[in-house]
């Protein structure tokens, strides 16, 4: 899409949004899918502003009242949010696969390019590399996602943010005992303690745990999951307030891998029969706790500090074969082995009227990670032959580090009644450092530094109390990860050290109303991203990626909800998104030339969701939700595509409340007609192993009491 072409689309928005537009400004209580509160409480703003007020794409989803899942996955909450493309990939060795404006969509594994938070203590590693395995949907509150251009503020891989906010204990003490089953022998049983504070001075909070396995859709796709959430929060006589957040999860899964087109279609179930004797699977063990702490020193001035530390371990036993391990001794072997310590902080002051109608705020934030990385071979010889699945000789060894000190600034100002500017600037670096101890082969140390101004803007006017529209623009900055930089496209022992940092600009307008036809969402944005990572190519369960001189991310976000009646919510939504390489890609060894104007894999076109919902909160309850998702390119040649789906889901339920007893029983049935499709894909497989297929029709059912004391 050219930008003239965005022009036009964007004027003919402006005056379709400008005739539906109505006076009576609609201030009921939401609570469907995507819920836009009277308040927002956003890093993006650092000041509390209404919805209409903020001048971003800013999404709220609260945790339904009622049970409408089983609370394994994010994937069950987070749903109808334009642009941002969650998929399930039937791996929980691989986590879910997450992009936002086709931002992280080269991720084979884990969250990459977008930036995760958890009661404001990172879910992302201070290189780049997320995971939504921690995020407890039993204590959940509410998720805000933030796309567009004030992401940037968050500084590294900040393509989109995602926050998510753990309930706070309140009133009387009570326990909360959960069960839920479903297909493919799921099974998840959850503990939640939680009560609020007593006194003055004195905590409330919130004790979750929960144990959840399952024998997997298909072959060799089995998981064990434990989560444990703790949050503690004081409110203290002085105004200030503390939250101390502990969380815990150990995983241990097996890891299908994927298919090739012909493989899928002759049984979306099966694991390749040839990778059945490398038992390939992952754990993982994750340790983190944080506090953060927010004091007002007047009615003018604020103090915030946060501090966090976290240990992350895992070992991941891939398909490579004796044969490929024996052919360079520069090969890091078949098990990956790494421990990782992480922490950081974050300090900000903000002032108010210092200048007329301005707000202020300037932080610094802080974040180191120490890796000691282990690469073994797969394997032991038994009567001369491998037996594979097992932790073998060493074969890789270093001590990887990594730290950051970004200093940020932030203003708000008001300088007509109507209209309001804000700006932000943030100086983001990044300084890796890698040690080789496995020196048989050569010593591969070296260490590289990233760093970027990172400058953003936004004009918003207030054309009516129920009516506002904005402008922004924001310069982006995102580093390889660790993992990223573990290998060399050429198959050399070291780290990729010429894999350089992306930088991107992103323009957006918008425009966001609030009357008696619903809560509406509009913009239109477009990226240009220099020296994008992407990928270089993924066999034996390696990736390795190279940069892209230039791509193009162009599009269109719309979002709506309503209150029909009742407790009967209406939610929908529409995004297209053009991304495409905007300059040719040389070849690289075996890798073809890329021709500019082709698709970035991994990124559907056009997706669109709808649902509707009763969701009182006691007596029946139920709803229905249909995800269109356009066909997805699997690799940079466009050669092949995952055709595209539309899936049903549909659940029922019934609560009830006894005086200090509260029960919940719901089922629900997932993909209702069966539809056979990818539910996420493996971007440039070198094996043509593309397509990780999606569930078929399933069901699941669970029950919850809550008793008070």
């Amino acid at each position: 899409m050219s930008l003239l072409r965005l022009d036009r689309l964007h004027y003919c928005i402006l005056m379709s949004m400008g005739c539906i537009s109505s006076p009576i400004v609609w201030a009921e209580d939401l609570t469907q899918d995507v819920t836009v509160l009277p308040t927002l409480h956003v890093e993006a703003t650092r000041t509390d502003t209404t919805y209409l007020q903020t001048p971003a794409s800013v999404f709220r989803i609260d945790a339904p009242q009622v049970d409408t899942s089983s609370q394994v996955n994010l994937t069950e909450v987070v749903k109808g949010i334009p642009s941002l493309q969650l998929r399930n990939r039937e791996n929980y060795a691989q986590d879910l696969q997450l992009s936002m404006r086709g931002f992280g969509a080269r991720s084979t594994f884990g969250v990459r390019g977008i930036r995760l938070y958890v009661d404001g203590i990172p879910a992302t590693m201070p290189d780049g590399q997320g995971q939504t395995s921690n995020i407890d949907l039993s204590s959940l509150d509410h998720v805000e996602v933030l796309t567009g251009p004030f992401s940037s503020l968050y500084g590294n891989s900040s393509g989109g943010t995602i926050l998510t906010s753990t309930k706070e204990g309140q009133g009387k003490d009570s326990i909360e005992l959960s069960y839920s089953g479903g297909s493919h022998d799921k099974s998840r049983v959850g503990l939640v303690l939680q009560g609020g504070a007593k006194g003055a001075n004195e905590p409330s909070y919130v004790i979750s745990s929960s144990y959840f396995d399952t024998d997997g859709y298909r072959e060799h796709s089995g998981a064990e999951k434990v989560l444990n959430n703790a949050k503690l929060s004081w409110n203290l006589d002085d105004g200030s307030k503390i939250n101390w957040i502990t969380n815990y999860v150990k995983i241990h899964a097996d890891d299908p891998q994927g298919l090739t087109h012909d493989q899928w279609n002759a049984n979306a179930k099966q694991q390749v029969p040839f990778l059945k004797q490398f038992n390939v699977r992952k754990d993982i063990e994750q340790t983190q706790t944080g506090v953060t702490w927010s004091k007002p020193i007047n009615d003018k001035n604020e103090l915030y500090a946060m501090a966090y530390l976290g240990n992350r371990q895992v070992t991941q036993y891939q398909s490579i074969p004796k044969s490929t391990q024996d052919a360079s001794i520069n090969h890091a072997g078949g098990v990956i082995d790494f421990e990782r310590d992480y922490y950081g902080a974050d300090f900000r002051w903000s002032g108010k009227e210092l200048i007329p109608n301005t707000t202020l705020s300037v932080g610094v934030a802080l974040d180191a990670m120490d890796e000691d990385r282990k690469g073994f071979e797969n394997f032991n010889l038994v009567n001369g032959q491998p037996s594979y699945g097992v932790k073998g000789n060493l074969r890789r060894d270093e001590d990887n580090t990594l730290w950051n000190i970004d200093p940020y600034l932030q203003a708000s100002w008001q300088f007509l009644p109507t209209w309001r500017l804000d700006t932000g600037v943030r100086y983001s670096n990044v300084h890796y450092k890698s040690k080789d101890n496995y020196l048989s082969n050569g010593d591969d140390s070296g260490k590289t530094d990233y760093s970027k101004v990172l400058p953003s803007a936004a004009l918003s006017w207030q054309i009516l109390p129920e009516l506002m529209a904005y402008v922004s623009y924001a310069k982006g900055f995102e580093t390889p990860t660790f993992t990223e930089m573990a290998y060399r496209p050429d198959g050399e022992s070291g780290f990729n050290f010429d894999l350089t940092a992306s930088t991107s600009d992103t323009y957006e307008t918008g425009l966001k109303s609030q009357n008696q036809l619903g809560d509406f969402t509009l913009a239109v944005f477009q990226t240009k991203t220099k020296d994008d990572i992407v990928s270089a190519g993924n066999s034996n369960g390696r990736s390795t990626f190279r940069n892209a001189d230039k791509t193009l991310r162009e599009g269109v976000e719309f979002a709506w909800n309503k209150k029909l009646w009742r407790d009967l919510t209406a939610t929908a939504s529409y995004t297209y998104l053009d991304a495409t390489f905007d300059a040719d890609i040389p070849a690289l060894g075996s890798i073809a030339q890329i021709p500019s104007g082709n698709a970035i894999p991994g990124i559907a076109k056009n997706q669109a969701y709808a649902s509707l919902a009763w969701q009182p909160s006691h007596g029946l309850y139920g709803g229905v939700d249909v995800q269109y998702m356009d066909k997805v390119y699997v690799n940079d040649t466009n050669s092949d595509a995952a055709p595209s789906y539309s899936v049903t889901s549909a659940n029922v339920g019934y609560a009830w409340v006894m005086g200090d007893w509260k029960v919940n029983s719901f089922a629900r049935v997932d993909n209702l007609f069966d539809k056979n499709y990818a539910g996420s894909v493996i971007v440039n497989d070198g094996n043509g192993r593309y397509f990780e297929p999606a569930d078929g029709r399933n069901w699941s059912a669970g029950l919850r009491v809550i008793k008070q004391f």
